[in-house]
């Protein structure tokens, strides 16, 4: 199988104004695939569209190479935003409802329990549940049916810093047991946790996709130097920092790693008679990188 999704230019309008707009992008199975995109960015209204809940107004998108639309979708599991829960049930009862009510086996409520990590809550009503416990159970509502494919909406949304270690370790859990996750989310240092690739949206359009590697290669963090006689810096820095990549870029020396040993380096450039008179971190960080390609693409 090369893709479990695969969309052509797909385009859902409303009231004039096309809210996905000619997305095209692919979804590798076994990718943790990261979709990155501001509120209101289209990221809820494309996946419900491959879900089904919403009709394509232009484009194409196939899901499991081609597979009949109506057994395909059965080989998915979603959460989008919130799930909807009986909150005077415990999590147990919630579970069982949901299997009987797609035709699913209750037997495995059990085991999915303990796979989102519930199996101790008993007779707690999900009305005293944290956020965090909410979502792994809606989490856990995906998977009924073991699917091959789960596509989560905002799942980290509103969550303390311990519910998102929670639910990080759970999808990582779930990527190391053969599932392909697709997860939208606007917090861009989880992602980066956690996605093998990524795409970038912005207005409706994908303005880029990128694996995991290739996002490290470009986010290196970066050391500038400002000295009154760059090009002689710069044969004192390649000198001294021998495994590290030096350039100037804009009349700056450039290194594209940080430095432990500045103090070494500004000595060597003082004794060649180099004046420094700056030294700062350049700001390359992936949270960067994305906010940087969001703005790029609602110019």
């Amino acid at each position: 199988m090369d893709y479990v999704l695969q969309t052509e230019a797909l385009t859902k309008t409303y009231k004039g104004v096309n809210v996905v707009n000619k997305v095209s992008l692919s979804v590798r199975p076994g990718d943790i695939y990261g979709f990155v995109g501001k509120n209101g960015a289209g990221k809820t209204t494309f996946i419900r569209t491959v879900l089904g809940l919403t009709k394509p107004s232009g484009g194409s998108f196939r899901l499991f190479d081609g597979q009949e639309l109506s057994k395909a979708r059965k080989r998915i599991g979603s959460l989008i935003e919130a799930p909807a829960l009986y909150k005077n049930m415990t999590a147990a009862d919630n579970l069982k409802m949901y299997c009987l009510l797609i035709g699913a086996d209750t037997a495995a409520a059990a085991d999915l329990l303990k796979t989102v990590g519930l199996s101790d809550t008993g007779k707690k009503a999900v009305s005293n549940f944290s956020l965090g416990m909410k979502q792994r159970l809606g989490i856990a509502m995906a998977l009924v049916g073991d699917p091959d494919f789960l596509i989560l909406d905002e799942p980290i949304n509103g969550l303390d810093p311990k519910g998102i270690v929670e639910i990080r370790e759970l999808l990582l859990q779930l990527s190391q047991n053969g599932k392909t996750i697709f997860i939208s989310s606007h917090i861009l240092g989880e992602l980066e946790k956690i996605a093998t690739r990524y795409g970038i949206i912005s207005e409706g359009k994908l303005i880029e996709e990128l694996t995991a590697e290739h996002l490290k290669e470009i986010c290196v963090a970066r050391t500038l130097i400002k000295t009154n006689n760059p090009e002689k810096a710069l044969q004192v820095a390649q000198r001294h920092l021998q495994t590290q990549s030096v350039a100037i870029e804009n009349g700056v020396l450039v290194v594209s790693t940080p430095i432990d040993n500045i103090g070494q380096l500004t000595n060597e450039m003082f004794r060649e008679d180099i004046i420094v008179s700056g030294i700062s971190n350049d700001d390359n960080s992936a949270e960067q990188y994305f906010i940087r390609k969001m703005e790029e693409g609602s110019r």
